[in-house]
């Protein structure tokens, strides 16, 4: 995957993430650009200089440095509640979030927030690609990220793991009034359709922002936030 953002870089550096080859256009003299490609050589990775015109084609928009890394590497649930052990684990899972924008935003808060980890369906929905890594400005590299066959199927699993499983939807709880705390996870819908009726069903319950406007829906990733940092405030109070 490529990345072309120096804050993408600046944390696919810090985070360990494999980096084959970084590129800087040859010229730049910001002081960000020559930092993070001393940084890059530090770490033993080929650092190659290009004209602009060529750094351009090669790679479309970007801040006159890229880099190339490898593949993302998906982890499993298991390796995600692995990762929350001495801790109350804190899991998101999305339900068909095909907007690798919003994808990206999401992953941005999860990390923001502290989530242990975010399960995903292999279908229907968008996967982690270059777009989703920019939109997440490096955050992906530290965020597990399960991609699964079915997710009912994992709800299920996670509720005889004892977490308690909340569907954000409208219709529910006022999330302000509901005791959020203990090992939990939340299902996020689809940017146009929400939580489907069935996996509605699996969750344990229904928890609602209340809205105050005319328009009674808001962008899913901006939901995820408001969400998680409820979340995130009642576990710290």
């Amino acid at each position: 995957m490529i990345l072309t953002t120096k804050n993408s870089i600046r944390e696919a550096l810090s985070s360990g993430l494999t980096i084959n080859k970084v590129c800087v256009q040859i010229g730049d003299k910001d002081y960000e650009v020559q930092k993070l490609a001393s940084l890059a050589r530090n770490k033993k990775i080929k650092v190659e200089y290009l004209p602009k015109n060529v750094l351009d084609k090669k790679y479309g928009k970007n801040q006159g440095i890229t880099a190339e890394t490898v593949e993302f590497t998906y982890s499993t649930v298991d390796e995600i509640l692995e990762g929350a052990e001495n801790a109350l684990p804190f899991i998101l899972i999305l339900d068909g979030i095909n907007d690798p924008h919003n994808f990206g935003a999401i992953i941005r808060s999860a990390e923001c927030a502290g989530v242990h980890g975010i399960i995903i369906p292999k279908d229907r929905a968008v996967a982690v690609n270059d777009t989703v890594i920019k939109t997440s400005t490096g955050a992906v590299s530290n965020m597990k990220i399960a991609r699964v066959s079915n997710i009912n199927n994992e709800i299920e699993k996670l509720k005889k793991k004892g977490l308690w499983v909340w569907a954000a939807e409208a219709g529910g709880s006022d999330i302000y009034k509901t005791n959020l705390n203990g090992p939990i996870a939340v299902v996020i819908g689809s940017e146009g359709k929400g939580v489907s009726k069935l996996t509605k069903e699996k969750c344990d319950g229904i928890i609602s922002m209340p809205m105050m406007g005319k328009v009674n829906s808001l962008n899913a990733s901006v939901a995820t936030g408001i969400v998680l940092f409820e979340i995130l405030r009642q576990r710290r109070s």
